[in-house]
């Protein structure tokens, strides 16, 4: 098939239908950005960064458009979806800020007679794989600390929000990128493969399956060029004994059903201290079932369709293996009326009497479930949040700033949280361990993969 159709989970039609780029088209976009390559490194940072904010505003102001295309595309309530237009802003604008300094040569001590530093060239040209579920907020992540770097950018989407990587290309065309500089191309698995592997590439960063980043891997292999993998997780929360249910209850319950549990870094999977693991637990319920499954466009909605009906068989599998091997579910489907085998609407579902047995406590669901499990105390609680394949991030709910600290220690993540979780902090590393990928985006050290070191030692008395 020469080009892609984008099935929108709301009503099961066609949306948008768009053309693979053939190997002209590639060839094209790589020559641009060979061109383009030298006059873009001649900007300054400040120019770049006075571009990039340019092009915020230009997005900004497209906030409906962009959340209706959004909705449609992936299926987020219309109600939600102006939340990645301000998210895409406040991580844009953060990286733009910190670009100089994160971007400032490294001086050394001085030395007598020389003249020493480390500049950061750009690697090059960069090719950014995106995923679906949040398709600005992961392709930000990259695209502008990259072309603050001084690289061009090849930005190639999922085929289900191709518009969304038009429209980043749009805003940053409006606002005065220099042609070849940023582009975007819609590709299909094979001609994505073989672009991976392009000796034009310098660098790929992809976000999506452990089999995509396994895909990415192979296509690199002996070609030394960088590859950056954020790989998705299993992400547990801890609530401890002294910790404010109420609290815990609402972001847990938010952590794990926002975006109906379609987040790399959502809780699928929780551990509470037996001491107030009941009441937890009827909180949780209650805090479930106040849930509204609709149609995405739908302003009541507070919880859409998944993306394909695919994906929501394959959690009420999980859910329906769990409890064929013991374990509890307290969510009765039939209470969502919207709720259909064989399509995309699935009623979210809280399990107990979980083990790490069940494929629900161990293997990503990315849908709107989650397992609870009553632990002893702390000991218990980071055993468990270690028996994973995944690293993205994990919380604990606790008054005790220490406590959280000695456990966090211990715990096999690339983000600790205290009292939050799924979120993203731009100030901070957003990184993973084990299956959870390698690599880091945001912070000044994002800036690391996108960048050459290059020393210059100037010995300037002879």
């Amino acid at each position: 098939m020469n080009h892609l159709s984008v099935i929108s989970p709301v009503d099961s039609q066609v949306y948008v239908e768009r053309p693979y780029a053939d190997a002209a088209r590639i060839a094209n976009a790589l020559e641009k950005a060979s061109q383009a390559t030298l006059a873009w490194r001649d900007w300054s940072i400040q120019q770049r960064s006075e571009l990039v904010n340019r092009a915020v505003d230009i997005f900004i102001s497209m906030e409906a458009e962009l959340s209706l295309e959004l909705t449609w595309q992936m299926g987020r309530p219309i109600r939600f979806a102006p939340g990645e237009i301000a998210g895409f802003e406040e991580r844009a604008r953060h990286m733009a800020a910190i670009a100089p300094e994160a971007l400032h040569p490294i001086r050394p001590e001085p030395k007598d007679g020389f003249n020493r530093f480390i500049r950061r060239d750009p690697v090059g040209q960069v090719l950014v794989i995106a995923p679906w579920n949040y398709p600005y907020l992961t392709a930000v992540n990259v695209v502008v600390p990259a072309l603050l770097s001084g690289n061009t950018v090849i930005l190639k989407h999922s085929a289900q929000t191709p518009l969304c990587a038009e429209r980043f290309v749009q805003v940053f065309t409006e606002a005065g990128i220099p042609e070849g500089v940023f582009q975007f191309l819609h590709l299909d698995h094979a001609s994505t493969e073989k672009l991976i592997g392009a000796p034009e590439i310098d660098f790929v960063a992809f976000t999506g399956s452990v089999p995509g980043g396994e895909m990415v891997e192979r296509c690199a292999t002996g070609l030394f060029k960088g590859v950056g993998l954020e790989l998705g997780g299993k992400d547990p929360a801890y609530v401890r004994a002294d910790a404010d249910l109420t609290h815990a209850i609402e972001t847990v319950v938010d952590g794990a059903f926002f975006n109906s549990g379609q987040s790399c870094c959502g809780i699928e999977r929780v551990y509470v201290d037996e001491s107030v693991f009941e009441n937890f637990v009827a909180g949780a319920v209650k805090a479930v079932s106040a849930y509204v499954l609709g149609s995405s466009d739908d302003p009541k909605t507070t919880l859409g369709p998944l993306v394909k009906s695919s994906a929501a068989d394959f959690v009420r599998t999980q859910v329906a293996q769990a409890v064929a091997s013991g374990a509890k579910a307290h969510i009765d489907p039939a209470s969502f009326i919207k709720d259909a085998p064989g399509t995309p609407y699935l009623a979210p579902q809280l399990l107990t009497q979980v083990d790490h047995s069940m494929q629900v406590m161990t293997e990503e669901s990315f849908g709107p479930v989650v397992g609870i499990q009553a632990v002893t105390g702390d000991d218990e609680a980071v055993r468990l949040m270690n028996d994973s394949a995944y690293g993205l991030t994990a919380a604990v709910f606790t008054h005790d700033e220490n406590a959280a600290l000695e456990i966090g220690a211990r715990v096999q993540t690339g983000t600790w949280f205290m009292n939050r979780c799924d979120y993203l902090d731009p100030a901070l590393a957003w990184t993973g361990v084990k299956h959870s990928g390698r690599g880091c985006t945001l912070s000044s050290v994002g800036f690391e993969q996108l960048t050459r070191p290059k020393s210059f030692h100037l010995k300037t008395k002879i």
